[in-house]
């Protein structure tokens, strides 16, 4: 395969590029001729794509047939006939179902790997390669191939260990310092640690195609979100580290900083982020104490963190004489971080305020989606197509490879006998989210304990 970009945006040089024809001229946005094929289920892997995708890639993703990703089924809520999980990370993606366990499907898949510019998996370690898709094997066929896997805990003796956020969550630290003091742990109330491996495994996909543009030579990438997480720990990572410090839950507080943490105003409740002694200063005049600022305990940072129990009880009563949003207009205007606790409506309230655009016409995209995060003054994402339904491209991508479609089956219908739960293999191996194949399916080909702690 040419090192360069094989393909770009829904026509054009994307049907070519499948069908081995040379680049055309219809690429569109920083990621455009760019090829993913994508086996990657749940969110760490989709969520990675799905940005991707955004940004001109074309992204073909693979799914069993009769079920799909595991996430198609994580419902209610339900938009569009389809649960709100999958729709928010897998817009601007055409779906292709195979079933990886039948020879034939098998060699279709392959054949898709051979035109691609990159590949995402998060199976158990070791099940691409048994599948006769693993680095080694496609890279002799496909040598500029990024090979991207995302596991839990590593391909070596981590291996066997299954890859659930909370778990990961749980093991990593991430909730020996989240919750309230003295508390069991708390976890964070999404899958941050799923969010934050896929934003690394974009990175790291992103380093590889830079490789290959000046090498011509792919590699293949490996992401766990244990390492992921352990990164994102930062400061209270290096802590650990560096000066033998274990961290420990403190509420709402920060470790190194205060006063950051939640106030009560007459009304609701208020968070103060002060970052410095200058804003702590024009936090006491505007409260009408400024003597706290020139006081011995609470002078500097260091010394309010020494006392940060006699600064709280200081700071309560004033701020809970007003209401959140007064102390929001007063204090934001002398430049003290503040700001009310909203829930979700409020957040896109305020950032549809704030003109920063975050939502999706529902005409570009279908129902519920956020827009990209990232804003490009040349190259702007794009929102091509609505999250698709299972099987929704199988017969286009066959036939843009040549290859005609076997038992072709309604898109997102299950033909009978041959589902999730009707032949053996790994259409009904339980992919995907750990524990969700039910006990027994796929061991004819590839056995049960492969497919059971799949990776997210």
């Amino acid at each position: 395969m040419d090192g360069g970009a094989l393909a770009g945006g829904p026509e054009g040089a994307v049907r070519a590029a499948l069908a081995g024809e040379p680049e055309g001229a219809a690429e569109g946005g920083a990621l455009g001729g760019i090829v993913v094929a994508d086996f990657g289920r749940v969110l760490a892997g989709p969520y990675m794509t799905m940005l991707l995708a955004d940004l001109g890639a074309e992204v073909i993703k693979i799914e069993r047939p009769g079920s799909g990703d595991d996430t198609r089924a994580w419902g209610p809520p339900f938009a569009d006939g389809q649960t709100t999980y999958f729709l928010g990370v897998n817009r601007n993606k055409r779906s292709v179902a195979l079933d990886l366990a039948d020879p034939a499907d098998l060699e279709t898949a392959r054949a898709i790997v051979d035109r691609a510019d990159v590949l995402v998996e998060n199976f158990r370690p070791g099940t691409m390669d048994r599948l006769g898709l693993g680095y080694e094997r496609v890279r002799t066929t496909n040598p500029g191939l990024v090979y991207c896997s995302v596991t839990g805990f590593g391909s070596a003796e981590g291996a066997a260990l299954p890859g659930y956020d909370l778990l990961v969550q749980a093991m990593g630290g991430l909730m020996s310092v989240t919750g309230e003091p003295g508390g069991p742990g708390t976890k964070a109330g999404v899958a941050l640690v799923d969010v934050i491996t896929g934003l690394h495994a974009g990175l790291g996909v992103l380093a590889a195609l830079r490789h290959r543009e000046r090498t011509g030579e792919g590699q293949r990438i490996e992401v766990s979100l244990l390492t992921s997480l352990l990164s994102a720990l930062t400061n209270q990572a290096s802590a650990h580290l560096a000066a033998g410090v274990v961290p420990r839950a403190l509420g709402n507080r920060h470790p190194s900083i205060t006063p950051y943490e939640v106030f009560e105003a007459s009304d609701r409740p208020l968070v103060l982020a002060v970052g410095n002694d200058r804003q702590f200063r024009a936090l006491c005049e505007r409260i009408g104490s400024p003597g706290l600022a020139d006081d011995p305990r609470f002078a500097t940072n260091s010394a309010r963190v020494a006392h940060r129990e006699e600064l709280a009880a200081a700071l309560s009563g004033r701020l809970a004489a007003r209401t959140a949003d007064d102390w929001f207009e007063e204090l934001t205007a002398v430049g003290v971080p503040c700001g009310p606790i909203n829930d979700l409506s409020g957040a896109f309230a305020l950032a549809d305020r704030l003109g920063l655009g975050p939502r999706v016409p529902e005409e570009a995209a279908g129902p519920g989606q956020v827009a990209h995060p990232v804003t490009f003054g040349a190259t702007p994402a794009a929102y091509r197509s609505a999250p698709p339904r299972l099987g929704e491209h199988t017969a286009e991508v066959l036939a843009e490879l040549g290859l005609k479609e076997r038992g072709a089956v309604e898109p997102g219908r299950e033909e009978p006998g041959e589902g999730a739960l009707g032949g053996a293999g790994i259409a009904d191996a339980g992919i995907g989210e750990p524990g969700i194949g039910e006990p027994g399916h796929g061991q004819a080909r590839l056995g049960q304990a492969e497919f059971e702690g799949t990776q997210r």
